[in-house]
């Protein structure tokens, strides 16, 4: 099993940061399409992406978004993470062999209620902003 950070709700302060990167590959964009379904020609098929204002085969976005998932699960807060909700914003297209950066910043903190909230977003390698969001996110004792 991957390293998995074991942050308790009083270790976490606002401002706490993590990130981590991840390379995009067409094996990444064929297995999305498998398990979601979602075969659009825009992910799949090269000749009709090049038709289209993006002139290449684009990410799903919701797979991006399941880089959050990671980064609430294994990194910020971790263990102890049970994930109440998630904004999403789709910024910029994401492309096959991008390398994006994926980061999670505490913004707020509810001891009555358990909650953290943190600034969510993903960058490509030119530090363009892909998707950001906000997530909610219950510490389990």
């Amino acid at each position: 099993m991957t390293d998995i950070t074991d942050y308790k709700f009083d270790q976490i302060d606002l401002g706490l940061k993590k990130e981590f990167t991840v390379k995009i590959t067409e094996s990444m964009i064929a297995d999305f399409a498998k398990i979601s379904g979602d075969y659009n020609p825009l992910h799949m098929d090269e000749k009709y992406a090049k038709s289209t204002t993006f002139k290449n085969r684009i990410c799903h976005g919701m797979l991006l978004a399941t880089f959050f998932s990671r980064l609430i699960g294994m990194h910020l807060p971790g263990k102890h993470a049970l994930y109440f909700s998630q904004s999403l914003n789709f910024q910029n297209p994401c492309f096959v062999n991008d390398v994006i950066t994926i980061k999670g910043e505490v913004i707020d903190k509810s001891v009555a209620t358990r909650l953290i909230t943190i600034k969510t977003s993903i960058y490509n390698q030119e530090r363009t902003c892909l998707l950001d969001g906000v997530a909610k996110v219950v510490v389990r004792k």
